[in-house]
């Protein structure tokens, strides 16, 4: 497995690829591509495959946040999310705050991540 930290040339249509393997749904292509530019992603390649990616959020002094960790189901249980965790860990400059899906959470409290604040949502329909 290659690791890259920041990927500048991570492709839309490889990350959309994984994010379909994980959440199936209609995701706008160009909206993804500018989503990418915002964060700071780290990804997992086997070869030419995206294995997994996270994506980092932060302001660089007072929040950090994951967007979202993604795994393709035949890497899963692999430590590849593991690594990537650790990986977005070590790059932040600030703590980071992640919301677990239902059923997700023992994976976070295996990486170090301690429950906190409750997370909110107010969900808007997502642009077509």
């Amino acid at each position: 497995m290659t690791y890259v930290i920041d990927d500048q040339k991570l492709c839309v249509s490889k990350f959309l690829t994984l994010v379909n393997s994980v959440w199936p749904g209609e995701y706008n292509e160009q909206y993804s591509k500018e989503a990418l530019l915002k964060t700071i992603n780290i990804t997992a390649w086997d070869n030419e495959k995206l294995a997994g990616c996270v994506r980092l959020l932060t302001d660089g002094y007072l929040f950090g946040t994951i967007t979202e960790i993604l795994v393709h189901p035949d890497y899963q249980g692999k430590r590849i999310g593991k690594e990537l965790m650790e990986m977005a860990w070590e790059l932040s400059p600030t703590s980071l705050f992640i919301g677990a899906q239902p059923g997700k959470e023992a994976f976070f409290e295996k990486a170090g991540f301690t429950k906190s604040i409750q997370s909110f949502q107010k969900k808007k329909e997502r642009r077509a």
